[in-house]
């Protein structure tokens, strides 16, 4: 076999490698993949304000639903971390107070703690009211109360305390006859001030309506709030505050 027969069968073998290639890569893809691609991206990359609905106990970073709390055989469903500023599912909540409504739906971060009732027991409707007038909260926007900011209202929740139980809301007109394992305070970043500073507002507000309510200040893990998981989180929203300060980075220069 000489070596010319030889050199053009390599060139055949190799063009009809080229073609097949060209054949597998260069073929359309199937009828809206592309575009079904470019939907899915742009949803993975964007977040909205949470609305009502889920359960509250498996809003975001949370494991398993529930609180570590008696139910007492309540069939209501608990209402969702990630589910409560969505105004199209309850206009009428707060009665139409637009008190301690968020400024941007955009939120980085959600910070929550739980007040439940000591086991066997509830929370009741009147009395979750004069705690949280005296802890100094609101009731306003969805039905809820909310932490503002002094002389300030309009820049939103500091943080929020809402029901654990579907529609996360407290209905004044049946207050008297509700009963809840369990409360919510959510602090969604975010906040009108430093995240820090939001979340020494946020601690301090629950163990005092915990000492009025003689419940119990869990946190996102429905385990009791120790001191170590307090300094976590402090540690965790310094770094957050930190990295929210930090100048974007400078382009390199031209040498």
């Amino acid at each position: 076999m000489s070596e010319v027969w030889l050199l053009r069968l390599g060139i055949l073998i190799a063009g009809l490698i080229l073609l097949a290639a060209i054949y597998f890569f260069g073929r359309p893809s199937k009828p809206g993949q592309g575009t079904r691609r470019r939907r899915e991206s742009r949803e993975a990359g964007g977040r909205r304000e949470p609305t009502f609905g889920e359960t509250l106990a498996s809003g975001a970073g949370d494991g398993d639903s529930g609180v570590a709390a008696d139910d007492g055989g309540d069939e209501r469903a608990p209402a969702s971390q990630g589910n409560l500023f969505a105004a199209e599912e309850a206009p009428d909540a707060g009665g139409g107070s637009e008190l301690g409504r968020r400024t941007s739906e955009a939120f980085d971060k959600i910070v929550t703690l739980y007040l439940a009732a000591r086991a066997g027991h509830k929370l009741h409707g009147p009395d979750i009211v004069v705690a949280a007038e005296k802890a100094g909260l609101v009731y306003g926007y969805m039905g809820v109360f909310h932490r503002l900011v002094e002389h300030h209202p309009e820049r939103g929740p500091v943080f929020s305390v809402a029901n654990i139980m579907k529609p996360g809301s407290f209905d004044m007109a049946e207050i008297q006859s509700l009963e809840t394992p369990a409360i919510a305070f959510f602090l969604t970043l975010p906040a009108p001030m430093p995240a820090l500073d939001a979340w020494e507002a946020m601690l301090p507000t629950a163990q005092r309506m915990a000492e009025l309510l003689d419940g119990i200040v869990l946190d996102e893990q429905r385990n009791a709030l120790g001191r170590q998981r307090i300094a976590h989180i402090r540690d965790e929203l310094r770094a957050y505050d930190r990295q929210r300060e930090a100048p974007p980075l400078s382009k390199p220069g031209r040498w």
